[in-house]
């Protein structure tokens, strides 16, 4: 049976990346999982702390550390962040944080259906010359709404008299 600490370590691994098994993490979600956490806040545990740590259980040359590391690491941390309790409490303290907890996605863009794009779109706006691109379901007419068709007819555009020639003379 898997640990809540160990589901919550195993979130944050695969965090951001698809082919991550969970088994390991890297540096930046080992990272975003303490600052998510409420583990890193800033005062007590920096992120420069978090960094050294990490770099301090994980294999020599490795990128990652496994959840082995992971429980080491939380040992190194957990004195820091509850400063007074003994480490033992402490690092409870610091798996109470952590247990059942998943990435949080704070801060991720998502897509605006900005009114710019509606106002752009909405051909009844439309005035002048631009509203003839358009029939009357509002759906655009293709190059017929945008060329000026050429009238090969030998007339001035708008002439009353047009055709008319041949039979005066």
């Amino acid at each position: 049976r898997m640990s809540e600490l160990e589901k919550a370590f195993r979130k944050f691994a695969t965090y951001g990346d698809t082919a991550a098994t969970g088994n390991d993490m890297t540096g930046k979600n080992f990272s975003k999982m303490l600052k998510d956490c409420g583990v890193m806040d800033g005062k007590a545990v920096t992120s420069t702390d978090v960094d050294i740590v990490f770099n301090k259980v994980k294999t020599k040359g490795a990128r990652t550390i496994n959840f082995a590391e992971f429980q080491q690491a939380m040992k190194e941390l957990c004195g820091k962040r509850f400063k007074g309790k003994s480490p033992e409490e402490a690092l409870q303290a610091v798996y109470a944080l952590m247990e059942g907890k998943e990435p949080a996605n704070v801060g991720v863009t998502k897509t605006t259906t900005a009114g710019g794009v509606d106002r752009l779109t909405d051909t009844s706006k439309y005035t002048g010359s631009h509203k003839e691109r358009f029939d009357e379901s509002g759906k655009g007419k293709g190059i017929a709404g945008r060329e000026d068709v050429t009238d090969g007819s030998g007339y001035v555009g708008a002439y009353k008299g047009a055709g008319t020639y041949d039979k005066k003379h």
